[in-house]
């Protein structure tokens, strides 16, 4: 074939492309079809980054999908076009093996709205998925945290479970069945899913009801059982989802693979915390990452032979494992590694990155940051870690005998490692107050402080309505703006603060190393009085009982000196001499001990780790956490439902949705759980924000390519869709009763058995048996029509008012349903009474018709 043909530019307006393997050839699936994949067949999926804060050269990412029942000449025809469609784009590709249910975080994040399974095969004639198509008659089981799923499985109720989402699809009427242990986040997301099958099957033109609760929903139940038959028996219960906790994905281990004697020989060549300098540019590695994924890194190299079994020999080793066959296997080439390799690795550069720190560190190190423009440039405050240009308040309280203690402006820089404080920053962004709340911890301090802290940073932010934004600093990580509000002037003391915020008799010698060039930058932190803790390329003060010595190393920089003459003066007097490293008077070792030796290398720049942030859901399975990958992330990825880590190396942001109330309290707990089961070895100290919707700071918006402030005001939950866009017609009414849809049912014990051929056809196609909803199944064809769970009235035609209004229950006429007296109105009385149409009247919130009503006397 010539994939150069079948390849469309990937220069295009598009990042997607998918092809199913039909008949042995490699066919484009149309774009509204995207997310359905048959059983019977392999398809290649191709990711082409398009945004615009995708990382020079991001890789593209390439997949093979094989359906669980392919069979072995579709399998081996997509391996052999995906072999293909990698020599065309060249080594800038990622590749993927994908199985049916288990695919990669990678491969579900395309499909926001979900992945569908359809049974069976796709024949030739036939589009993908077919427009307007209603003679369908399936039941579907969603399932799924972030990335949902919807599996095709038997038209039965013995396919139903406890937790989980059932979508019954009848062509113009879907009903969506929630299961009693199912949470709305779940309901959430398959709502999500059905509204999507409503729009890219039916044109926007069927109807959906959702049943909540069967004894509420009695007219959707009984379409459920005119189609699956009376249920027999209890409900089955929720089969557990095997999850891959953290601890799981932390083992790794770096495999050498090599050819002796035409013999393919695979050894343990280290585990983790792994080094990027262990891989060999001419040679071939796997990578076991706990059984839970197979990466194989080839070298740029090693041998076009061994790239072309890359998954064969993955399968291999999975095999040889005994690991399932549905095992995740990703292939990465030398320079376009992906986000999730690389962080299976303490520090990752690319020898480009190298050169750039080595010649231009010290520039990097003297530039000032441009602070003016960090509000219009929210991905300039990600980068530079500051949320403005810290000229907002600043308040400062340390934590003593359980109580929260004041802090005199004065002292506002000066903690002690032996305890806690809550600085509370306030500024403005769009016109509008916004706090950050740091929790600083000293090293020193004891369990039963850090847990003080914690209590008083609830309280505080009690007092403030929920609106602050909490980030978790260790004494030594503090991040730049945290320096930045403090003015370059945090001085950290040995010991605890006392009663007035100062600290207890200090001893007659001290040492304080200064580091920093500037107000953005600058910390000084005492260090024990020993000349082992001096470094050449630092400064220092030493304090003593007679003189103070600024002791300037070798290696610092005129800014380092300057900023230092600076900081000094909060910690001594005008008594200070200016000593050069070398030339120091006998006093000065003598007050330190003695002479020892020290770090006097010149300091190598630092390695700046091209790390891409990642974005996963959190959630907790047998009390572990369990972390879901959202690729290619954006603002829509963030739903009130979730709790949500973003990992961008530095700090780890924890956003919690409005609606994620259940596991608040655990957040800061999985963030440090995070970093603890990391592979990468990460630092426990690194910076943990958390972060309430609709409270954002520009440094974690800057992450995303756009971001909307005004995103959450507009968005409805879970309840008001049903209630208000589903539940804007008040019942189905199925016209001359359910009889007259020539149901077929069971001989003897009287329950509905599945619908005919023939009663589908008046059911779905729409002929003059098709359903109506409300008084009149109105609206356009691109209206969201919908289907109400309330009770079904057993009489029809019009009453007079008088038999309806003002009436109690038992004094209605037979066969009204009182709780929508309203229903039996003529459509003149309706007008005359409510001033309105039914069909407005309908459209209004579930909450505002009662309300109504009530007044009327029709409730």
């Amino acid at each position: 074939m010539d994939i150069g043909k079948g390849l469309p530019a990937t220069e295009s307006h598009r990042d997607l492309h998918i092809w199913i393997i039909e008949n042995l050839k490699m066919v484009p699936v149309t774009e509204r079809a995207y997310g359905n994949f048959f059983e019977d067949h392999c398809y290649i999926v191709l990711h082409v980054p398009q945004s615009l804060k995708a990382v020079q050269g991001a890789p593209s990412d390439l997949h093979y999908w094989v359906g669980k029942e392919a069979g072995a000449e579709a399998q081996g025809a997509a391996g052999a076009f995906v072999q293909h469609v990698q020599e065309a784009l060249g080594a800038a590709t990622v590749q993927h093996r994908e199985a049916q249910g288990h695919e990669s975080d990678c491969f579900r994040s395309y499909f926001r709205r979900g992945i569908i399974y359809r049974k069976g095969g796709l024949a030739s004639a036939l589009r993908h998925v077919e427009t307007n198509v209603y003679n369908i008659q399936r039941l579907l089981r969603i399932q799924g945290r972030k990335h949902v799923s919807a599996t095709e499985v038997e038209l039965s109720w013995n396919s139903f479970s406890k937790g989980d989402i059932f979508l019954l699809d009848l062509g113009k009427v879907m009903i969506q069945w929630n299961g009693p242990e199912a949470s709305i986040s779940e309901k959430a997301r398959g709502l999500a899913l059905t509204c999507s099958l409503q729009d890219r099957e039916r044109g926007g033109r069927a109807q959906i009801g959702v049943v909540d609760d069967e004894v509420e929903a009695t007219d959707l139940m009984q379409v459920m059982e005119a189609v699956l038959g009376c249920r027999v028996g209890n409900l089955h219960a929720t089969r557990p989802t095997k999850s891959i906790s953290q601890l799981q994905k932390a083992s790794v281990r770096l495999y050498h693979v090599c050819e002796k004697d035409e013999d393919l020989v695979i050894q343990e060549l280290a585990t983790c915390p792994l080094t990027q300098d262990l891989l060999q540019e001419e040679d071939y590695y796997i990578l076991d990452q706990g059984g839970f994924k197979i990466y194989v890194w080839q070298g740029r190299m090693s041998g076009l032979q061994e790239k072309k079994a890359a998954f064969s020999r993955a399968l291999a080793f999975i095999q040889a494992k005994g690991y399932p066959t549905y095992t995740n296997v990703e292939v990465v080439n030398d320079g376009a590694e992906s986000a999730a390799f690389k962080q299976l690795f303490q520090t990752w550069s690319t020898n480009q990155r190298r050169n750039k720190n080595l010649d231009g560190m010290s520039k990097l190190i003297r530039v000032r940051p441009d602070v003016g423009k960090l509000h219009s440039q929210p991905e300039l405050a990600a980068e530079l870690r500051m949320v403005d240009d810290a000229s907002g308040k600043v308040e400062v309280w340390c934590i003593q005998d359980l109580r929260r203690q004041p802090v005199d402006p004065k002292h506002h820089g000066q903690l002690y490692a032996g305890s806690c404080y809550l600085v509370l920053y306030t500024y403005q962004k769009m016109g509008r107050v916004q706090y950050l709340l740091y929790l600083w911890q000293g090293h020193q301090a004891t369990t039963r402080e850090i847990s003080t802290l914690n209590c008083h940073a609830e309280q505080l932010d009690l007092m403030y309505r929920g609106a602050l934004v909490r980030e978790h600093v260790t004494m030594g990580s503090e991040p730049p703006h945290f320096l930045a509000i403090l003015q370059g002037q945090l001085v950290v003391f040995q010991g605890h603060a006392g009663h007035d915020g100062k600290g207890q008799p200090a001893p007659a010698t001290r040492l304080f190393h200064v580091q920093g060039t500037d107000s953005y930058n600058t910390k000084t932190v005492e260090v024990p009085a020993r000349a082992s803790a001096l470094s050449s390329n630092d400064i220092f003060l030493l304090v003593t009982a007679g003189p103070c010595y600024l002791w300037f190393g070798k290696g610092c920089s005129g800014d380092q000196r300057e900023m230092a003459r600076t900081v000094v003066t909060a910690i001594s007097g005008e008594n200070k001499e200016t000593v050069l490293e070398g030339q120091e008077p006998s006093h000065f070792w003598e007050a330190l001990g003695g002479r020892a030796p020290y770090p006097s290398n010149k300091r190598l720049p630092e390695d700046v780790s091209s790390f891409q942030p990642r974005l996963f859901e959190c959630s907790s399975q047998m009390g572990h956490l369990v972390l879901t990958e959202v690729v290619f992330f954006s603002q829509e990825d963030l739903d009130k439902y979730d709790i949500m880590l973003l990992d961008t190396w530095q700090e780890i942001f924890l956003w919690l949705g409005e609606a994620a109330s259940e596991w608040k309290k655990e957040a800061v707990a999985w963030g440090r759980e995070y970093l603890k089961t990391h592979p990468a070895g990460r630092s426990p100290a690194t910076p943990i924000v958390v972060i309430k919707q609709g409270h954002e700071p520009p440094t974690f918006t800057g992450w995303f390519l756009t971001w909307d402030p005004y995103k959450w005001t507009n968005n409805q939950s879970y309840e008001e869709v049903v209630d208000g866009s589903l539940g804007a017609k008040p019942a189905i009414v199925i016209k001359a009763e359910l009889d007259n849809l020539q149901l077929s049912r069971g001989p003897s014990n009287g329950s509905a058995g599945p619908l005919t051929p023939r009663a589908l056809e008046g059911f779905q196609e729409g002929s003059g048996n098709e359903l109506q909803l409300g008084p009149k199944a109105g609206g356009t064809s691109t209206s969201t029509g919908s289907l109400h769970s309330s009770p079904r009235p057993t009489t029809s035609g019009s009453l007079p008012r008088e038999q309806l209004m003002h009436q109690a229950a038992e004094d209605l006429p037979e066969g009204v349903d009182p709780a929508h007296k309203e229903f039996y109105l003529s459509d003149s009385d309706f007008q005359d009474i409510f001033g309105k149409s039914k069909e407005e009247f309908y459209s209004m919130a579930k909450w505002r018709q009662q309300q109504e009503k009530k007044q009327l006397g029709l409730f």
